[in-house]
């Protein structure tokens, strides 16, 4: 089959031993991000079987109108970048693994380093000690003793809040009714209502799963009621928090500094980011899953799921409904 991947960034797919599980087949991989639904459709056309890394690129009605030979899209997880409905009018089959359930350690630890990174200033000392200069900033923060509110409780949350009590760390969790009730069986303390999350913690770190009903759950009146000498840390999703409320926050002051991983519109590129341009903020290009083993085990999955469909026996299908019309 003609298969290929979209958004290798860091052209690292060839690289994975798990590559070798597409031998046989004719693999384009680009390393380009195209927004253009006429470039991506020019780019696909002859593209049976479809790549997704994570939600890089959406993949909508517009665009698989355009695809005739397409007949397969194999990524893993959920999210709302593919149309799955779109797909079933057009006789695509989607296949997407939901994994086994266990937590994205890599995301979970890029948090903590973000959020270590941005308190004690290291990645403004480190280019200040390269420009010829020595403990330029003032005195960063310890995370020692502080409070940490964990924003949803989820897989990752509970392995941030692990990794705030080996800090010595007061961790405080808010989220819904079965996050609360599995942080108080955990022994964590649970925070009376969102508005108290906020005004208590020294770090929010957000790990709410993005649907429509969360989109913009952060809100200004939330961010203005932080410490402004915390940190928010969102390593989830950006559309979280409300359009343009969290830049206007940093320059408010509340809060104080801001560690983030994720943006409403990626790539981006040309450093033309308002937050890449505070002093307050330390920014990185969503890395959280994008770990040498995460990568090999995402891919390695997508690749089977290639490797069911081509053998007449596709996995993981979430629009059955294709299968019957076969």
């Amino acid at each position: 089959m003609n298969v290929t991947i979209l958004d290798d960034y860091q052209d690292v797919v060839r690289t994975l031993r798990c590559f070798s599980k597409l031998a046989g087949h004719e693999v384009a991989i680009w390393n380009d991000h195209v927004r253009d639904t006429g470039a991506l459709a020019k780019r696909l056309e002859n593209t049976e079987a479809l790549v997704l890394i994570r939600e890089r690129t959406p993949v909508r009605a517009p665009l698989l109108e355009r695809l005739p030979k397409l007949r397969l899209i194999s990524q893993f997880g959920g999210g709302m970048h593919l149309d799955v409905d779109a797909c079933t009018r057009c006789g695509i089959i989607v296949s997407s693994g939901i994994g086994t359930g266990a937590p994205s350690y890599a995301t979970a630890e890029l948090n903590w380093g973000l959020m270590i990174a941005g308190f004690r200033h290291i990645h403004q000392e480190a280019a200040a000690l390269k420009a010829g200069k020595w403990q330029a900033w003032p005195p960063g923060i310890g995370l020692r003793g502080k409070t940490l509110g964990i924003f949803s409780y989820g897989r990752i949350g509970a392995v941030v809040a692990g990794y705030g009590k080996a800090f010595g760390m007061k961790v405080l969790v808010w989220g819904r009714e079965t996050s609360l009730t599995r942080a108080r069986a955990d022994g964590f303390a649970v925070a009376s209502s969102k508005e108290e999350l906020f005004e208590r913690s020294d770090v929010v770190s957000l790990h709410v799963r993005m649907l429509e009903a969360t989109r913009g759950i952060v809100t200004a009146a939330d961010l203005a009621r932080m410490k402004p000498t915390a940190m928010l840390v969102n390593t989830s999703r950006a559309a979280l928090i409300e359009t343009g409320a969290l830049e206007a926050a940093l320059r408010a002051g509340r809060p104080g500094f801001a560690a983030v991983d994720v943006f409403e519109d990626e790539p981006v590129l040309g450093g033309n980011h308002p937050l890449l341009a505070m002093d307050n903020v330390i920014c990185a290009p969503h890395l959280g899953y994008v770990e040498r083993d995460s990568l090999e085990n995402l891919l390695s999955a997508i690749f089977d799921q290639i490797a069911a469909y081509a053998n007449g026996n596709p996995i993981n299908v979430i629009n059955p409904e294709v299968l019957a019309k076969k």
